[in-house]
């Protein structure tokens, strides 16, 4: 079919409509997609280097942190984001190094030894995550803790506030083995943020105090292989990430 030149001007709105800020396909629901499963178009790094760690390719966002930029590692969408439910497909690809793993009680509060110091279990590990608003301070944990994922550890950790404290502790643990793909499904309206983590609930309106009201959203690039010492960091981030979508509420 000949298109003319009034046909195209017709059209042309309608693409954009259809798609978000950054070119990003929207579907009938609001559903936006933030990854076009080629490359890492609508994403930014904020420091030299960091650009060298993660790639899009195949469906996938992968980190490969051996290279340690400093500063900011993190992976950020150029657009931000208010009130929106998001879902995010994740998996750790492998364990790697020796981490100290606190045991985390179910109101939040590390367990302690009769000496008044941490429990902790030495054991490989991995760590990533999914910053909310822009701030690394509301981050969902993807770990290997007892505790389980989608914990807010910026939240969680020395907060005085037992309510707060507790609100952002995973009530259950609802990761799937290393190597496996796991879901979050989430939810921020206001100050208040839900998390399913693979169909089972494990933050329920919990309050994030002085959470900022709009900004990007972000996986965590949080270690990775020290030159240095010839080693893996004990929480390195050997994730990947797919199927990244957010609908605005």
């Amino acid at each position: 079919m000949k298109l003319t030149y009034f046909s195209i001007c017709a059209i042309t709105p309608l693409i954009l409509i259809a798609c978000g800020p950054t070119g990003n396909s929207a579907s009938s629901d609001g559903w936006i997609s933030l990854f076009n499963g080629q490359d890492l178009t609508g994403w930014e790094t904020k420091v030299e280097g960091a650009d060298e760690v993660w790639s899009g390719v195949n469906g996938v966002i992968d980190c490969q942190p051996k290279l340690q930029p400093r500063g900011d590692k993190a992976l950020w969408t150029v657009d931000s984001y208010q009130d929106f439910e998001l879902h995010v497909e994740w998996r750790i690809k492998e364990k790697k190094g020796i981490y100290n793993v606190p045991v985390v009680l179910p109101d939040g509060s590390y367990q302690l030894d009769a000496n008044g110091e941490r429990v902790v279990n030495p054991q490989p590990g991995a760590d990533s995550g999914v910053y909310l608003r822009g701030t690394n301070k509301a981050q969902l944990n993807i770990w290997c803790w007892p505790i389980g994922s989608g914990e807010v550890y910026g939240y969680r950790h020395n907060q005085e506030d037992p309510v707060v404290r507790a609100g952002v502790t995973p009530k259950v643990n609802a990761d799937k083995p290393v190597g496996e793909w796991n879901t979050f499904h989430i939810t921020m309206v206001g100050d208040r943020l839900s998390v399913v983590l693979n169909g089972q609930q494990v933050l329920e309106n919990a309050q994030l105090p002085g959470v900022p009201d709009s900004g990007p959203i972000a996986v965590q690039h949080h270690g990775g292989y020290d030159t240095e010492k010839d080693q893996w960091n004990g929480a390195s981030s050997l994730v990947q990430f797919r199927n990244i979508r957010i609908k605005e509420l």
